[in-house]
């Protein structure tokens, strides 16, 4: 990967778009995660390790780290520690720190 394309993923805003779940179980310390560049899998599978951050309406951050590719139209799942994101996240902006 070439240092533009390192630098053109930082700060690479994407959204939230749901958790990580099965047909009883929902898991919300993973997310799935859109970028809208992001088409295909295997462009997906180039930000995975990626540290990505989203900021609550009160200011408080929470950091994840995109795990693997979801699917084959470019969503990615990103863990997040703790307890996980809040309702409220799905939705909203995050954005790729590292």
């Amino acid at each position: 990967m070439t240092l533009n394309n390192r630098l053109e993923q930082l700060g690479m805003e994407g959204a939230i778009s749901n958790y990580k779940r099965g047909r009883h179980t929902v898991h919300p310390k993973h997310c799935i995660l859109e970028f809208p560049t992001i088409k295909t899998r295997k462009e997906a599978n180039k930000l995975v390790g990626r540290t990505v951050l989203w900021v609550s309406p009160t200011g408080k951050d929470m950091k994840g780290t995109i795990t693997r590719a979801h699917g084959n139209s470019g969503a990615v799942r990103a863990h997040f520690k703790k307890a996980g994101l809040p309702g409220q996240a799905l939705g909203t902006k995050i954005k790729i720190i590292k």
